[in-house]
């Protein structure tokens, strides 16, 4: 393939889970989806020390998921936010795991973290769903079929 941009391969899967995995990063990744985007902000929430936040934002930047913009003419301060390549990915990986863990969690005091699908305007709880039936798909109704098996000859 001459465009190698279009072709993801297993390899790349990895690499981008292993991007994530790092200690803080899906972290600033959640926060700047739920609009904490600015360094101090996201340095006073998540309790990072700056040589660390400073690093994985430069991490985070450099592999595509996030753009920086100064906010301010006078000082070198920055703005994070996710590039439509990793709005793609993480925001739906984001809003999965935000909602599993909330649904998992015993804190009475905890908030659930609401969103709006924007192209009607209504709050959503997400859901992955399958392609021919539209019915949601849990992780018992899903499992791989191997590449050798025809669609003929599935159960």
């Amino acid at each position: 393939m001459s465009d190698h941009k279009s072709h993801v391969s297993f390899q790349h899967g990895q690499e981008f889970l292993a991007a994530i995995s790092e200690r803080w990063n899906y972290q600033i990744l959640r926060e700047v989806f739920f609009g904490i985007g600015r360094f101090g902000e996201l340095k006073r929430t998540l309790g990072i020390s700056a040589n660390i936040l400073t690093a994985r934002l430069n991490s985070l930047t450099e592999l595509g998921l996030l753009t920086k913009r100064a906010y301010r003419s006078d000082k070198p301060w920055y703005e994070y936010e996710l590039t439509d390549s990793a709005r793609e990915l993480v925001v739906p990986a984001i809003a999965t795991i935000t909602r599993w863990a909330e649904t998992q969690t015993t804190d009475d005091d905890a908030t659930p973290h609401l969103l709006m699908h924007t192209t009607c305007g209504n709050p959503t709880n997400p859901y992955l769903a399958c392609s021919s039936c539209h019915q949601p798909v849990e992780a018992s109704t899903l499992r791989p079929v191997s590449t050798e098996v025809s669609g003929a000859d599935q159960e």
